[in-house]
């Protein structure tokens, strides 16, 4: 409202107001208020006018300008941009060695394996994960499958490629574990690095179970292709898995988890011929959440049974391992592992080893890694070796199982 127009407007009002006071009768028992200068009693009523004047004008400003309308993506918002588009990471795990290993030799630098994740939730009933390995040997799928859990009967299933659940190792990724390598156990009787990796289906259920029991149960069948472990030679040449694992929390630092593990599958030497796995894991964590953060403790332990079906009878073999990880602040952490196993096809040649590791967190996206290692592999020879990793992760990475 422009100065001249308001002013005018005030001076009515006051010529209006004096007008109105002068007509007014005087009261026959005057108050000490009535009895004041008409003038200032009118200079007080422009005040009074010109103060409602400026919060009119205050309030009008407070009003906020109307904004454009947000762009809009099929009947959503702006920020559906953002659910359009998948998760996406790369981990890094670069390798070196130094020292002797004539029987499983690593080269001196390589780029051991760089895993391209890409995960996302589908729809409200299914979420989708795809995994692919760059490494000196070329591309390969390492996992890629669908979840749906929103199933009746609180079931959970996965299809597509993925690692079974045997265990601990075979289901962990390189650059989750906490070593360079994999456990002789693995190398010997679980397919080695790659480990059991198929096409199948997988259904999950949390099981009823006592007291704050955690008690879970996965049924599991692939195609039957997992490196030299399984080989189909028809179609109906299936290998099956199954997983039960127990959770428990003992205290509030401490929870102990407890599993068994089964597989079946075809051999290499026919359709006659099955390999059969019993894996037993058990995990206990210590953190004291209350004192520190980063303090804490992981023992696992894990042994593998194999009973093999070859000429000229059924080959039995053992294997086991025990590691145990402490955590001792915000940069460090220091391990150890014992191995021992027999071997598939050979169970009277036995190979065993140890290592000592030690791993600083630059952050928790990248960490450094040493491990000494030593390893007897019977009737072949020996290893004695460092080996220096360096581990990285870019962009949004799901968690692993815990």
């Amino acid at each position: 409202m422009p100065k001249f127009y308001l002013r005018a407007s005030l001076l009515t009002l006051a010529t209006l107001g004096l007008a109105q006071a002068q007509s007014a009768p005087a009261p026959k028992d005057p108050t000490p208020a009535a009895s004041e200068d008409p003038a200032k009693a009118q200079e007080e009523r422009i005040r009074k006018l010109e103060e409602e004047v400026q919060a009119l004008k205050a309030a009008q400003a407070a009003v906020p300008a109307v904004q454009p309308q947000p762009l809009q993506i099929g009947g959503a918002g702006g920020s559906a941009a953002k659910a359009l588009n998948p998760d996406i990471s790369l981990n890094g795990d670069f390798l070196g060695a130094m020292g002797r290993n004539t029987v499983r030799p690593v080269p001196g630098l390589e780029m051991h394996e760089a895993e391209l994740g890409i995960q996302s939730v589908i729809d409200p009933y299914a979420r989708g994960d795809v995994f692919l390995s760059f490494g000196d040997s070329g591309v390969s799928v390492e996992e890629a499958f669908v979840t749906f859990t929103a199933l009746p009967g609180e079931f959970v299933a996965k299809v597509g490629k993925f690692r079974a659940a045997f265990g601990k190792v075979n289901a962990t990724h390189n650059h989750a574990l906490s070593w360079t390598d994999r456990p002789l156990v693995t190398e010997n009787l679980v397919n080695g690095e790659d480990g059991l990796d198929d096409m199948g289906l997988s259904l999950t259920r949390i099981l009823p179970a006592p007291g704050d029991l955690f008690l879970e149960a996965t049924a599991q069948v692939f195609k039957g292709d997992s490196g030299a472990l399984f080989k189909s030679s028809q179609n109906n040449d299936l290998s099956y898995v199954g997983h039960l694992r127990g959770y428990e929390d003992l205290n509030e630092n401490t929870n102990v988890e407890l599993g068994y593990s089964f597989a079946q599958g075809h051999n290499e030497l026919g359709h006659a011929f099955l390999t059969k796995l019993h894996g037993v894991d058990l995990s206990l964590r210590w953190k004291p959440l209350r004192r520190s953060i980063y303090n804490s403790l992981l023992w696992r332990t894990e042994a593998v049974w194999s009973q093999r079906d070859q000429l000229p009878t059924t080959q039995k073999a053992f294997g086991w391992y025990s590691s145990l990880d402490y955590r001792l602040d915000e940069r460090w952490t220091v391990g150890t592992r014992y191995d021992w196993s027999q071997r598939a096809t050979l169970a009277s040649q036995v190979d065993k080893g140890g290592s000592l590791l030690a791993t600083y967190w630059m952050s928790e996206f990248s960490q450094l890694r040493a491990q000494y290692r030593l390893a007897d592999y019977q009737g072949q020879g020996r290893a004695n070796e460092l080996r220096l990793q360096l581990i990285f992760v870019m962009g949004a990475h799901g968690a692993h199982a815990f």
